[in-house]
């Protein structure tokens, strides 16, 4: 299992993933340290605990506001399915960009 090394307010931490996450594992570090500077910065008195507790609430906070937004649009989704006049809407335009995506075809572009 490989092993990335990640630097989180300074301090090295050794993390296992799955083989072809450890591009993944950086960029998730990248966005915790991020924070964590942030905080630290605007909190200098804030014992390292503290910061990165605060951390892990903002990012749960921006985690459970995009769920929810993603809830909201999936019910807005499915009641749009029952709309007969969007499905024709979208039927028409699903049209129109199959005649564009043809002609297109067919041009020597």
């Amino acid at each position: 299992m490989p092993q990335v090394t990640v630097t989180i307010n300074g301090h090295p931490h050794a993390v296992q993933c799955d083989p072809g996450e450890e591009h993944r594992i950086r960029d998730l570090a990248r966005l915790v340290e991020s924070k964590v500077a942030g905080l630290a910065d605007q909190f200098a008195r804030a014992g390292e605990a503290r910061i990165l507790v605060l951390a892990a609430l903002m990012l749960a906070d921006e985690l459970t506001e995009a769920t929810d937004n993603l809830r909201r649009l999936g019910a807005r989704g499915a009641a749009a399915a029952d709309d007969p006049l969007l499905a024709d809407g979208i039927d028409r335009l699903a049209r129109r960009i199959e005649a564009v995506a043809s002609r297109l075809e067919t041009s020597h572009i």
